[in-house]
């Protein structure tokens, strides 16, 4: 990732430029409308899947184990330069934070088919309860307010990373946004959706004022890494999907190959 740094556009400091924050805000905006008319697309709404969600949790897959995951390497570096002595124990065990990501996740997806289960039971519907809808909200608000966040502030910094993260970040909001619509039904619709475009919006406009340490970072895109990883395979790996292997492949396979040329 060196060369991709040599060719940086954009400089990285403590607060982020002007010209960074301009070009970050309309890829926030980008992000926050996928939200907002994905429900549109028609052609995902398929069964078996459809080619083109498999292509995506493909791309976001491979960001995370080509990109992000070779960088918590290094940033262990950083846990130990930067976090005081009582989280020194991150110095070797940041992969630990990707697991959280990961079981934090999980949990979520398994309460959610839970809930939508005694839904069905109780004869309101394969939809989840309202207790479950808010729950989700705020745990994908928090996901979607830092990958805002991280717009701006990533392990590596410059333009190609940037455009990089924000299409991988792109087309996993698409693969979110399908599965949060399958457990919500009109609850997203009506209010899920701009709840998550908002907090996109509002995970930049902080990156755009603060600068968290390196440590910080590093741990944040740790925790982003285990959500990515558990967020595609939930929507991936159920029988029930007959999701696209090749479309799956041809997504990861060649993001991968992208990403380690350029």
């Amino acid at each position: 990732m060196n060369s991709i740094n040599m060719l940086a556009a954009i400089p990285e400091a403590s607060v982020p430029s002007i010209e960074l924050i301009i070009l970050t805000g309309f890829l926030a905006v980008g992000l926050a409308l996928i939200h907002l008319f994905s429900s549109r697309l028609r052609f995902l709404q398929a069964t078996p899947r459809s080619y083109w969600l498999s292509f995506s949790s493909g791309v976001s897959v491979a960001y995370v184990f080509v990109h992000i995951l070779p960088d918590l390497s290094d940033a262990q570096k950083t846990i130990q330069q930067d976090l005081n002595v009582e989280l020194a124990f991150l110095e070797h065990h940041i992969y630990l934070l990707a697991l959280f990501g990961l079981a934090v996740f999980y949990g979520l997806e398994r309460a959610a088919k839970i809930s939508r289960r005694r839904s069905q039971e109780m004869g309101n519907g394969d939809v989840t309860s309202t207790e479950m809808f808010w729950l989700h909200m705020a745990s994908f608000a928090i996901y979607n307010a830092l990958i805002g966040y991280l717009l701006l502030h990533r392990e590596v910094s410059g333009l190609t990373s940037l455009l990089f993260f924000a299409i991988a970040m792109a087309l996993h909001f698409i693969v979110n946004d399908y599965g949060l619509r399958e457990h919500h039904k009109k609850m997203y619709d009506h209010a899920g959706r701009w709840i998550l475009a908002a907090a996109v919006i509002a995970g930049w406009a902080i990156g755009s004022g603060t600068k968290l340490s390196n440590a910080a970072i590093a741990i944040l895109f740790a925790f982003l890494a285990g959500g990515i990883v558990l967020n595609v395979l939930k929507e991936e790996l159920p029988e029930e999907r007959e999701s696209r292997f090749w479309a799956f492949a041809v997504g990861a396979v060649g993001y991968a190959a992208l990403l380690l040329v350029l």
